[in-house]
């Protein structure tokens, strides 16, 4: 077995996480490079190389795809672009007389009842959305057909103002997709060069605007991914390493590049992604725990996600700014609460920290490197919790006087003391990150309280204990490896891709068992090409079936497993209403037992499984060498319950063994990531190395 490498760009820094052939796992990091992202991952390997004692190059053979070891790679690049409009011209071709799909949406505006607040604007502007004559209906028959001169026109005229891109999505495409098809032939007979993306292919959904803007940002993405990865494949092999190249997903999976080239639109959110999958691996192996709640807090922003009975939660609600992407996608909520959270005060006196982010380029005030706004990182060097001389491991050193500066403007501003003004900055983005546990758990009908919390990013360590206090979650786990744990994901994650139909059927009387049937045979279709595109041998082959149903009228859907279910039998389907029942009363702690279901989406997720299958390294049971070896001294950390700056036991990470035990207050430094242990916890040393901590 080679090496298992995944490169994860965050917005301030570039992760690497490694686990070699004994199963030794280890997360290094770099400064991200917005510039040119290819520098910040070269430097992030170096990193990962010389802690190996290994050549660059040797250590990129090492994890080459050719003798069995694996390099993924997942970053912010597709949302940053999303979110900054650096993305590629588009132009939309759609049934005339629906123009403005994208400017209505689904009726959305900030305040409905606010009739003088306009429309956000439309992802593609409307002199850029052209109608054609054509229509099918409802029921997959042409009514009008496809005018295929003005089609010729739009082409010429998209030409002209030099789209990049151009998207199609025709009214009931779902149905019969037939004029979508004709379409595309019709443009690369005009203009062959130009890439073409079908709401059919892309997302074959039901509802018209998330079809449309679904084809919209993946043909708005595609030229942009298509020139990274070429760029990043050359760069990579250039510094030595040999065959495929597997990237992150929305999906919590990984894929090949040409799958991703194919859909660019899965690449968006890819990191968050994959830190649940991480969260549950530790869950299970470390503790046996299959309901996990998730947090990656890294520099720029707070992710949070739910696993419950090792299923992680997903969500079709996933937005980039104003847009609904109208994927599937592994639901992971994120806000502007990071170590690069700028604090300020707004007008009306009240401290606010984020979303804005000094991120990597200036940086926090304490690196030095230009920048001068109060940061999250400079507020935890003030109470203690940084050490100056040990971050990155002590590879970049923090200047406490310039952390000083900068929070001194909030002092200034609320009249308060500095350690004050500091503590207000770290209870602040603690309760912004409290906000967002609270809407993916609690007002998701989720009990944080029956979960393990798993904490990852380089900064959640220092906050996760009092955030976990709030939701009155009894265990916190920590792995030693938080500093990277979306990219540890990666180094374990499954192949995976999903595919979704919208077929309308009701079981309350004549379900479309045929019809049904059908749209399983396709989707087991397309599940098994990706497969076998992906070389995935049939031992390692596994098919999820999700049916996507709701009560009469609801507005949402609920999804439903339904791999092992018949339905081509009332047997089947009465089993499938029954198991929607149950996961509405979790939901929303309530059921209608008499209540038929509509059916709206059918969904597979194709699994190519174990094939970065990755046994870690466990340590020996710590008989003989007590948490005392790993003490390191003692540093004025403050803290609350103590009434201020309390002496603090500093314990050094990597000297700590399975079964050494602390009690709070302490602090534990590794080289990506510091835990601050408060009073009255206490923590366990994991078989993995991780920090378990709960309640004395």
């Amino acid at each position: 077995m080679g090496t298992k490498v995944c490169i994860d760009i965050g917005g301030t820094f570039t992760d690497v996480a490694v686990v070699d052939e004994e199963g030794n796992l280890g997360v290094y990091k770099s400064p991200t490079t917005p510039d040119n992202y290819s520098k910040g991952i070269i430097n992030a390997l170096k990193v990962a190389a010389d802690s190996k004692k290994q050549p660059l190059k040797e250590f990129m053979e090492s994890c080459s795809s050719f003798i069995g070891g694996s390099l993924t790679h997942g970053s912010t690049l597709t949302t940053n672009a999303m979110l900054e409009g650096k993305i590629s011209k588009v132009g939309l071709i759609c049934t005339k007389g629906f123009r403005d799909t994208l400017l209505f949406r689904e009726g959305y505006k900030e305040n409905p009842f606010d009739f003088q607040i306009d429309y956000p604007e439309p992802f593609v502007p409307r002199y850029l959305t052209l109608p054609v004559t054509e229509r099918i209906n409802s029921e997959g028959g042409i009514d009008i057909p496809l005018n295929k001169d003005e089609i010729r026109q739009a082409v010429r005229q998209f030409k002209e103002w030099n789209v990049e891109a151009i998207a199609v999505s025709l009214i009931w495409s779902v149905a019969n997709p037939v004029h979508e098809q004709r379409v595309k032939e019709i443009v690369h007979d005009e203009w062959p060069e130009v890439l073409c993306v079908l709401g059919s292919e892309v997302n074959p959904c039901i509802r018209e605007y998330r079809r449309t803007v679904s084809a919209c940002v993946d043909a708005a993405l595609k030229p942009l991914v298509t020139g990274y990865v070429a760029d990043l494949t050359r760069e990579l092999t250039g510094i030595g390493y040999k065959g495929e190249l597997g990237m992150l997903t929305s999906s919590g999976g990984v894929i090949s590049v040409d799958e991703l080239v194919a859909r660019p639109i899965y690449s968006i959110d890819c990191g968050p992604a994959l830190a649940p999958v991480a969260g549950r691996e530790f869950g299970k192996r470390e503790l046996n725990i299959d309901n996990v709640l998730t947090v990656d807090m890294g520099g720029t922003s707070f992710d949070v996600s739910v696993t419950t009975e090792g299923e992680i939660a997903v969500s079709r609600e996933a937005r980039v700014g104003e847009e609904l992407l109208g994927i599937s996608k592994v639901d992971s909520r994120s806000v502007g609460a990071g170590g690069g959270s700028i604090a300020w005060v707004d007008p009306g006196g009240l401290i606010r920290v984020g979303p804005q982010s000094a991120g990597a380029v200036p940086g926090p005030a304490c690196y030095g490197t230009g920048g001068e706004d109060p940061t999250v990182t400079d507020a935890n060097l003030i109470l203690g919790y940084f050490d100056p001389d040990y971050f990155l491991g002590g590879r970049m050193k923090l200047d406490k006087r310039l952390a000083e500066r900068a929070v001194d403007k909030i002092a200034k501003k609320l009249n308060l003391g500095l350690m004050e003004a500091a503590f207000t900055i770290y209870s602040t983005i603690n309760a912004n990150m409290y906000t967002a546990m609270e809407n993916i758990t609690i007002w998701q009908g989720v009990d944080p309280r029956g979960y393990l919390l798993v904490s990852g990013g380089g900064c959640a360590g220092a906050h996760i204990i009092p955030i976990a206090d709030s939701l009155e979650v009894p265990q916190v786990l920590i792995p030693r490896v938080a500093g990277g744990l979306s990219a540890v994901g990666g180094t374990i994650a499954d192949l995976i891709a999903e595919y979704s139909i919208s077929h309308y059927t009701e079981t309350k009387d004549g379900f479309d068992y045929n019809g049904v049937k059908k749209v399983l045979d396709t989707l087991k279709k397309w599940g098994t090409e990706f497969l076998n595109r992906e070389g995935v041998p049939p031992q390692r082959r596994v098919m999820e079936l999700i049916v996507e149903a709701r009560y009469p009228y609801q507005v949402w859907e609920l999804p439903v497993p339904i791999t092992d279910l018949d339905l081509t039998t009332k047997e089947g389907v009465a089993e499938m209403v029954r198991r929607f029942h149950d996961v509405h009363y979790r939901v929303f702690a309530i059921k209608e037992p008499t209540a038929y279901l509509e059916c709206i989406f059918w969904r597979i997720r194709a699994i190519g499984k174990g094939l970065s299958e990755v046994k870690f390294a466990e340590q020996e049971f710590a008989d003989e060498k007590p948490s005392s070896a790993a003490l390191m001294g003692k540093r004025k950390a403050y803290f609350k319950k103590l009434k201020g700056i309390t002496e603090t036991p500093i314990y050094l990470g990597s000297e700590l063994r399975y079964g050494n035990k602390l009690v709070g207050p302490a602090i534990i430094e590794d080289e990506t990531s510091t835990t601050v242990v408060s009073p009255e916890k206490k923590t366990s040393v994991t078989k993995l190395g991780s920090y378990f901590i709960e309640a004395i």
